[in-house]
């Protein structure tokens, strides 16, 4: 271990190692090295730093800097709030897997990264994010001419991979440089609960049988859901996802996980985690939960090996030829593409395999009540997954099945579960549109 303390620099020191000219990569959220990130917002001298990264977990003073340009394949609400206040932020239309390709396109000079504290060989766990960066950041700590800049934060939890193949870390003699942190970890709670999260629930709860594969993300619906599985005597799940929540953890909790699955058997499989504090305290050390890659969690040729997989996901807006809206809606860029379409794809090749489109039938817009479920989409809305790969929609008044279903069908059935106010409307304009 005399190689780690000889890496260590202070985090003045190592954002000073960073050129006015020059190119960052970062993982996303739970991954980034928030305290080196602040750091690098104490400078104010750059002519042209390109970063690209992901779903910013904080509010970081380097991307108001002139000269600074962040490429980001997630928006959230730091990158929303950047992009209004008119910072030089732009969104890479890109699924999770593809962050790998434009990684590998870009090659960064610079690679940075949040890491748990090494183990006794010198080995640092990746903690709450694998995603699409590891082997950049391996290549990165091979390559003399690039920095491999590893962040250790005492506060984040040693989580696992499978090796040898894929061990979720990196050794100390990868990295050329180490910074300290002990901030606390991104956190990303589910909001509060509400009655129409639990009814578009309990809607989506038939779909979901024992012995069942689960993808499912963040939320009041996925952590309701969650809640019912947990209640329902029905068990023996398996767990196959992009993030690891709260909800999930609820359901190892209740001893409802046995990951007899087909696939990874034995072991709940994530690419990456976000939650609270307790969550990340759970999954230290925790052997049945292992992180990998994500052209190893994705990927609708691996996802449709799982047994009776279910994948849960939200939406923005859905028309009534069935094409859902989840990342870009009226001109907005709101998140990203992520895994959607590929859980989509996957559990359609999955047998018994769903896909569960989840969301309330309507939202409030500057006071009036609008309905999510539309003849034709917006203007300056893009479709995040096409009419075809569509299963089941979901709102609080049903569940709509298009799959395998004539254009008509479907349309009746989209409407059947649109708010009622809006019913008439959708067929009166379905009647000037359709064939």
């Amino acid at each position: 271990m005399t190689a780690w303390k000889t890496k260590i620099r202070s985090l003045t020191d190592a954002a000073a190692l960073v050129g006015v000219r020059d190119t960052l990569g970062m993982p996303v959220a739970p991954g980034q090295p928030a305290a080196f990130l602040h750091a690098l917002g104490e400078r104010d001298d750059f002519e042209e730093l390109v970063v690209f990264s992901a779903l910013l977990g904080d509010l970081f003073r380097v991307f108001t800097r002139r000269g600074v340009q962040l490429r980001s394949g997630f928006f959230g609400p730091v990158e929303r709030g950047l992009r209004a206040a008119g910072h030089d932020v732009h969104f890479v239309p890109a699924d999770f897997r593809r962050f790998s390709q434009i990684a590998d396109a870009l090659r960064p000079r610079v690679m940075a990264t949040a890491v748990a504290p090494p183990d006794e060989s010198g080995q640092m766990s990746l903690s709450l994010h694998a995603g699409a960066w590891v082997d950049e950041l391996h290549s990165a700590g091979r390559d003399p001419e690039r920095l491999l800049i590893v962040e250790v934060n005492s506060a984040l939890p040693r989580t696992l991979g499978i090796p040898p193949k894929f061990p979720h870390s990196l050794s100390v003699e990868e990295a050329d440089v180490i910074v300290e942190s002990d901030r606390a970890p991104f956190v990303l709670a589910d909001p509060p609960s509400t009655p129409l999260d639990r009814a578009i629930a309990e809607n989506a709860l038939p779909y979901i049988e024992s012995g069942a594969t689960i993808q499912v993300g963040i939320g009041g619906m996925p952590g309701e859901l969650a809640d019912l599985l947990v209640e329902r005597p029905s068990s023996d799940y398996g767990i196959h996802t992009e993030m690891f929540t709260v909800g999930l953890m609820r359901l190892h909790e209740a001893g409802k996980v046995t990951n007899r699955k087909g696939i990874h058997d034995g072991y709940s499989i994530a690419t990456f985690a976000a939650g609270t504090r307790e969550l990340y305290d759970w999954l230290d050390g925790r052997e049945e939960v292992r992180f990998l890659p994500v052209d190893q969690v994705n990927p609708p040729a691996i996802i449709s090996r799982n047994r009776k997989f279910v994948s849960i996901n939200g939406a923005l807006a859905v028309d009534l030829f069935g094409q859902i809206v989840a990342d870009r809606v009226g001109g907005h860029q709101y998140s990203g593409i992520g895994g959607h379409l590929d859980f989509v794809s996957g559990a359609a090749f999955s047998e018994g395999g769903r896909s569960l489109i989840c969301l309330p039938s309507t939202v409030d817009v500057d006071g009036e009540r609008v309905s999510r479920i539309s003849a034709v989409l917006k203007p300056g809305s893009c479709v995040t997954t096409p009419r075809h790969e569509v299963d089941v929609v979901v709102t609080e008044f049903g569940s709509a099945e298009l799959a395998l279903q004539s254009e008509e069908d479907r349309v009746d059935a989209l409407i059947a579960i649109a708010h009622p106010e809006f019913r008439d409307q959708l067929r009166e304009a379905w009647g000037q549109i359709g064939g």
